[in-house]
């Protein structure tokens, strides 16, 4: 059976309740006519406060709602953190971990991700992991030590079952955002280098079947030409999700 292909948004903190409500049921009205679902899994990560409504929006449809975070705790005096027992008792299931803006911005490192992805898979919640080198990492030819130290301190510390809930998402960091995508060669090269690493750790049932996923730059002009590349499952969209026209050309690519 063909794997699935696997279309992530994540909306960071954009939209309010009016903007978020409106999108997705318009989105889902379109999708439900079209029947654009076949073959593929949608993710949207709407902002904290529109989990809940957001998730009720789209019951009954495949459509599928994601956290953009989570703690590593399971509850206690940690203001303003949501943990794993919040998310699950509004029926999210799906958490984006170690975007590069947790990294860069809000200082995560790699022993606080280690906890946040155990206590994630530990609630059952499933993991879109992201990994990406930075720019002056590329220039040095540095980009493959880079993501294959990531995975050795974080994914690479869970067991075959685990590994079963996780997405890897690589994101070159110079590319979120900038309008500067990484070439289809650059990209393939990437994933088959991050496939042939789970395949050195896991074997090769393992390593055909996690999915990966790119992100950095996706519109509606490229989309089809990347996540139709060897050895990239999907992607994960950032700025083009916002705008429903061009996500939903992406969708349908």
């Amino acid at each position: 059976m063909m794997k699935k292909k696997i279309i992530v948004a994540n909306w960071k903190m954009n939209y309010d309740l009016h903007e978020t409500t409106s999108f997705l049921r318009n989105f889902l009205k379109y999708i439900n006519e079209k029947k654009i679902f076949h073959n593929k899994e949608v993710i949207i990560a709407p902002s904290f406060p529109f989990l809940h409504i957001s998730n009720q929006i789209s019951q009954g449809t495949s459509l599928k709602i994601a956290a953009q975070n989570i703690y590593f705790k399971e509850k206690g005096s940690y203001t303003g953190e949501i943990s794993a027992y919040m998310l699950k008792s509004i029926g999210i299931n799906i958490v984006i971990i170690g975007h590069s803006e947790r990294r860069n911005i809000f200082f995560e490192d790699e022993n606080s991700l280690l906890k946040k992805l155990k206590i994630a898979l530990k609630h059952k919640i499933k993991v879109i992991f992201c990994i990406g080198e930075t720019y002056e990492d590329r220039n040095k030819n540095n980009q493959y030590s880079i993501i294959e130290k990531q995975l050795n301190n974080t994914i690479f510390n869970c067991s075959t079952d685990e590994i079963k809930l996780i997405h890897i998402a690589y994101e070159p960091i110079w590319a979120i955002g900038t309008g500067s995508t990484a070439t289809i060669n650059q990209i393939k090269k990437m994933h088959k280098f991050i496939r042939n690493i789970f395949n050195k750790k896991y074997g090769n049932f393992i390593s055909n079947k996690i999915s990966i996923l790119y992100g950095g730059s996706i519109n509606h002009l490229n989309a089809k030409d990347i996540i139709y590349s060897d050895n990239v499952d999907g992607g994960l969209i950032g700025k083009s999700s916002l705008k429903i026209e061009q996500f939903l050309k992406i969708v349908q690519s």
